[in-house]
């Protein structure tokens, strides 16, 4: 049973940018340790000596989801929100229903009364399969 001081735990998905520098520093590790959160691989490309990209799932204390998103940026790692990454470009869209098919996780979804597409960006983990699916290319990713 959960006490009125407990802190709301919430949840957040990231993309972070690494500088070439800072790929082989522990600094997720350290983070999710100083400031007591979980956290998720959701789609990782880091190359020694190049910039590296993450994309992350994070769960804990609102004001510890801030602090963290500090702490990163006075690093020089730069923090973007992942729904701002993923855009369904409705006027590209034929809502054919071939990104529907593919999406593992439901973030896509065909209104049986419309007819028409719709996208979920909380529940988009950016594993890039309906970007390959979509015919009319309306699935756009925006790093």
């Amino acid at each position: 049973m959960s006490s009125s001081s407990e802190a709301t735990l919430v949840s957040k998905r990231v993309v972070l940018h690494f500088p070439p520098q800072l790929v082989d520093q522990p600094i997720v590790c350290n983070m999710v340790k100083k400031y007591d959160l979980e956290f998720n691989i959701l789609r990782a490309n880091v190359t020694q000596n190049e910039e590296g990209l993450l994309v992350l799932g994070l769960r804990g204390a609102e004001g510890a989801i801030v602090e963290a998103m500090e702490y990163l940026s006075n690093l020089g790692v730069k923090v973007q929100a992942l729904a701002q990454d993923i855009v369904l470009n409705e006027a590209r869209c034929t809502n054919c229903g071939a990104c529907v098919v593919i999406c593992p996780t439901g973030a896509l979804a065909l209104d049986e009364a419309t007819r028409k597409v719709n996208f979920f960006n909380d529940k988009c983990i950016l594993c890039e399969l309906c970007i390959k699916a979509c015919p009319p290319r309306a699935m756009e990713v925006h790093f």
